[in-house]
């Protein structure tokens, strides 16, 4: 231990916050997790990403890897072991214009990344808040405002940069490491630190966006009529229908229905989102065209002691009918739990099954439900989760890793078919094989 650390002190250019320190508080815990770590390692360089990553290694020391922190199961810290803070690493530089190609750094969020390109009138389709970090969502998935017709974040991603469990330097590409490549779009965490990725951003103009509010008592009908017109609607439209929300009312709240219509063509847009309006009485409705920049939100921090629960499931056509039917009543129930419908589809659909390790090209929904409050609030709500789940199951199928709280086999079984997951483990063995890289929703090497 000793030797390691020396060797990490000597190598090692960034922060080294342990302990004691009055950064520590802060640098130890993630956006929605605590951690007691004995390490945390800010890099500066990708230099002392290898340090960081030898160090781990040879110390046997849990590793935790750290972009922006908002994983749901908090694998961003950790007690008594190292985590690397990639914040540091967080350049967006376009490298090709004529190609729109991108690299930015593994630490950066989307929020910097949006703002950096908005002047340039490219974008990527990312996730909707600024502070999530482009590696987390992008590694396992990416479903934002722009899914439909740009697709997952990581189908967008034309190469990578990153530090293996053996502290080398190696690039992934159709090209080079074509399996790695494949791997790490939809394989999370399992296979290295990507220190820099390549993107190829699109050109782009403001958005129609904005909240399309209706009474909870329609919500039924609206459901079912949203997800019919999503089938048919443009792929500029990409849709979000919130509902349930406690802190709006529980079974009383408005149905929410987002909306972001890619392009700034008014009779389009309305061409595109009208139909939406007239799925039953109308309580608001607040679209406007925005830059798409402005469009990403905040994201929130819970305070002390609020935990989350997060579940959620994909939903193939044939299923639509009886699973919106389903939510609906339990958003009806008291003590529902916040319940997120979003459209996918469309270009997410279009990439080959098995071009990628992202293993759900053929859903057309995605559902999730929230649950926050203090400890003994979410003890006494997994019951009713349960049920709520159980009725579910027949008619859902897989799990979405980026809107996870937990990490079990059964959890990894369903983020990855039995043909995905024999493919990723044997890239698992090849890159891992003692599984440095655990901390995750762990694909174990073959």
């Amino acid at each position: 231990m000793n030797s390691a650390l020396e060797s990490l002190r000597r190598d090692f250019g960034g922060d080294i916050i342990e302990p004691g320190r009055a950064e520590y508080e802060s640098a130890s815990r993630s956006v929605l997790a605590s951690g007691s770590p004995a390490y945390v390692l800010r890099p500066e360089n990708v230099g002392d990403v290898q340090a960081g990553v030898r160090f781990a290694a040879r110390t046997g020391l849990r590793l935790s890897v750290r972009g922006g922190g908002h994983g749901f199961a908090g694998f961003g810290t950790n007690d008594g072991g190292v985590v690397i803070d990639l914040g540091e690493l967080a350049n967006v530089q376009i490298i090709d214009k004529e190609r729109h190609l991108v690299r930015i750094g593994g630490g950066a969020d989307w929020g910097q990344v949006s703002a950096a390109l908005a002047p340039h009138g490219l974008a990527i389709s990312s996730g909707d808040t600024r502070s999530v970090g482009v590696g987390g969502l992008t590694l396992t998935g990416g479903i934002g405002w722009k899914v439909r017709k740009y697709g997952l974040a990581l189908d967008n991603v034309v190469a990578a940069e990153m530090v293996t469990a053996d502290g080398q330097v190696v690039h992934a590409s159709a090209r080079e490491n074509p399996e790695l490549f494949w791997a790490i779009r939809g394989g999370g965490g399992n296979f290295g630190i990507v220190t820099a990725f390549e993107f190829a951003a699109h050109p782009t103009t403001d958005v129609f966006y904005g909240r399309i509010l209706f009474p909870a008592s329609e919500v039924a009908g609206v459901l079912q009529g949203w997800a019919y017109h999503l089938r048919t609607a443009p792929r500029d439209l990409t849709s979000v229908v919130n509902f349930a929300n406690p802190f709006a009312g529980g079974p009383e709240a408005p149905v929410e229905i987002h909306v972001a219509f890619d392009g700034d063509d008014p009779q389009l847009a309305a061409k595109a989102i009208d139909p939406i309006r007239g799925l039953g009485t109308l309580i608001d409705d607040d679209v406007s065209l925005k830059p798409y920049a402005d469009i990403l939100v905040d994201g929130a921090t819970p305070p002390p002691g609020i935990q989350l629960i997060t579940r959620g499931a994909f939903v193939d056509t044939d299923s639509v009918p009886e699973v919106l039917q389903i939510l609906a009543e339990v958003g009806a129930a008291e003590g529902a739990p916040f319940i997120a419908v979003r459209s996918v589809g469309a270009a997410v659909s279009q990439v080959p099954h098995d071009a990628t390790a992202y293993a759900h090209r053929q859903a057309e929904l995605m559902v999730t439900t929230t649950t926050a409050g203090p400890k003994p609030v979410i003890e006494a709500a997994r019951p009713a989760l349960d049920v709520i789940w159980d009725r579910l199951a027949p008619h859902v199928n897989g799990l979405y890793a980026n809107f996870l709280t937990s990490a079990t086999d059964k959890d990894v079984a369903a983020i990855y078919p039995p043909e995905t997951y024999e493919r990723l483990a044997a890239a698992k063995h090849h890159y891992d094989p003692t599984n440095l890289f655990a901390h995750n929703h762990n694909v174990r090497p073959q």
